[in-house]
């Protein structure tokens, strides 16, 4: 089993929730080929009109900048590391309601009609990564699993609706992290609690494998 692991946090985990979450997963899973695709060390420039004016050089054969060189093999390299995947983590936090822009830009690499998705004769979408899994581990210090509260987080739903909705992967685990801002005095047992989520996420990964 190939297991892609998207690391979209540059904190360290005695800072970072969701950096903590990557490192207990990884620490805990086995028996399985892991690669991490960290979206902080790659270089990644941002998805716009650099992308689209390579892809017309590219036809026309005239020659690239520096940037345009970059984003081209960028983003070639992050859907080359989905289709290797059987499995995808996503390890991510919420920030200012979202995810990160660097987390973004590996969405907006991959999102890609004739690559994740399709539309049929009729104008309806088809997925096209229905054999692949996906793994949700994101991190927010505040409570947003309350009815009243719920329609701001679009950092995990937005995961899910691109990567379940749209790619099509089966949205095997789950595993939120919250309000250890919110309520400092549980912040201990919140975090702790979670990242034994995270543990046996891993482990049932392995042992699928054994």
């Amino acid at each position: 089993m190939n297991v892609l692991v998207v690391k979209a946090n540059n904190r360290p985990a005695t800072d970072a929730v969701s950096s903590k979450m990557y490192e207990t997963f990884m620490e805990n899973v086995e028996g399985v080929n892991v690669t991490t695709y960290d979206v902080f060390a790659e270089d990644m420039p941002y998805f716009g009109q650099d992308l689209f004016n390579a892809f017309g050089k590219l036809e026309s054969g005239e020659e690239m900048t520096d940037v345009e060189q970059r984003i081209l093999a960028a983003k070639q390299k992050a859907m080359d590391a989905l289709t290797a995947a059987d499995v995808v983590v996503f390890a991510f936090p919420l920030w200012n309601l979202t995810i990160p822009a660097k987390l973004q830009t590996f969405i907006d690499y991959v999102y890609q009609a004739g690559f994740t998705f399709k539309y049929d004769e009729n104008g309806q979408l088809v997925s096209l990564m229905t054999d692949k899994k996906a793994v949700i581990l994101s991190a927010r210090g505040g409570v947003y699993s309350t009815p009243e509260a719920a329609p701001m987080e679009m950092a995990a739903n937005y995961i899910k609706n691109v990567v379940g909705g749209v790619f099509g992967m089966a949205i095997e685990q789950e595993v939120i992290i919250e309000g250890h801002n919110a309520m400092p005095g549980q912040a201990e047992t919140i975090i702790a609690e979670g990242l034994t989520k995270v543990a046996a996420v891993a482990k049932n990964l392995s042992a699928v494998t054994a």
